[in-house]
């Protein structure tokens, strides 16, 4: 019986310290069609568990990065337009943040979190650029509706300051189809699952598109993002009270546990507390079958439970 009860009981404390956030940008002064660009030389943004950088140059007045804005235009056309969603609002509210990506926009994952999910959708300026054109970016599709554009948001994790290799694709816009009628420019807030990026302190956003110039992407590098969903996994007395280590970690199957004797139960929970796997008496367990993602691996060794995060890819 003890060593059931032990397992149980360390099993509601890692539940009970599992804690999912969701960054909905209302936490900001702003009146009402106006926007946050960085001109307070803040820095950036924090709202939940994440925090937008924000480079703004005063000698142009201009800034790339993030903003925070509640601006409901999404019938203008141009940079004038720069802030708005197409979705003239917010997910389920008036505010949501617009990136300007220069090279790659970065989120920062503060206080250990773990990205769960984002919603995206297209800037005003950038989806009337693709639909009609304008003097610098052409119609997406061409004249004959047959060009095969798209335009790119690629997320990538940094973990310990190295981007890692994994990474999340959304396309924007996509005219690449044979069958015409299924090219579409994003319109609406679409949920994008970022779990599968692992473990990570921060990530990278970056634009790409079949419409390049002598000097770089002519599609507008704006996008939009709302309700940025994060989860807190483990305390830290938790990591701190290990009693073994796993390698290699992250895994793309096999992960081995080093500890003073071989666990006499081993088991992998999800990050809503589900058990997905359990070995008894091994030092070695196969996550081959399980979805890419962070887990709680939890080992008993000599009636004492003690866990750690574990990143499958």
């Amino acid at each position: 019986m003890k060593n059931l009860i032990l397992p149980l009981f360390a099993i509601a404390f890692t539940i009970s310290n599992a804690q999912t956030t969701t960054a909905g940008f209302e936490n900001f002064d702003l009146q009402p069609e106006s926007f946050l660009n960085g001109s307070d030389l803040s820095g950036g943004f924090g709202d939940g568990a994440i925090f937008l950088p924000n480079d703004y140059n005063t000698d142009f007045s201009s800034w790339s990065g993030w903003a925070i804005t509640n601006k409901s235009d999404n019938t203008t056309p141009g940079f004038t337009n720069q802030y708005s969603a197409i979705t003239g609002q917010g997910l389920n509210s008036d505010t949501y943040a617009t990136g300007y990506v220069s090279g790659e926009s970065v989120v920062r994952l503060e206080n250990g979190a773990s990205q769960e999910g984002v919603y995206i959708t297209n800037s005003t300026y950038a989806y009337f650029s693709m639909l009609d054109g304008d003097s610098f970016s052409k119609k997406f599709g061409g004249l004959t509706g047959n060009d095969p554009d798209f335009f790119l948001l690629t997320i990538q994790a940094y973990s310990g300051g190295e981007l890692m290799p994994n990474e999340v694709e959304f396309y924007l816009a996509d005219f690449t189809f044979t069958d015409n009628s299924q090219d579409y420019i994003v319109d609406e807030w679409t949920y994008v699952d970022l779990s599968s990026l692992g473990a990570a302190d921060s990530l990278s956003f970056t634009l790409t598109s079949s419409d390049v110039g002598e000097f770089g992407m002519n599609t507008p590098a704006y996008f939009c993002i709302d309700d940025f969903i994060t989860n807190n996994l483990l305390s830290t007395r938790n990591e701190q009270e290990a009693l073994f280590q796993v390698y290699p970690n992250p895994t793309t199957d096999r992960i081995r546990i080093s500890g003073e004797s071989i666990p006499e139960l081993i088991s992998v929970f999800d990050v809503n507390g589900r058990l997905v796997l359990q070995e008894k008496n091994v030092n070695e367990i196969n996550l081959e079958n399980l979805q890419t993602g962070t887990y709680i691996l939890q080992a008993l060794i000599g009636g004492v439970v003690s866990s750690q995060s574990v990143v499958k890819r």
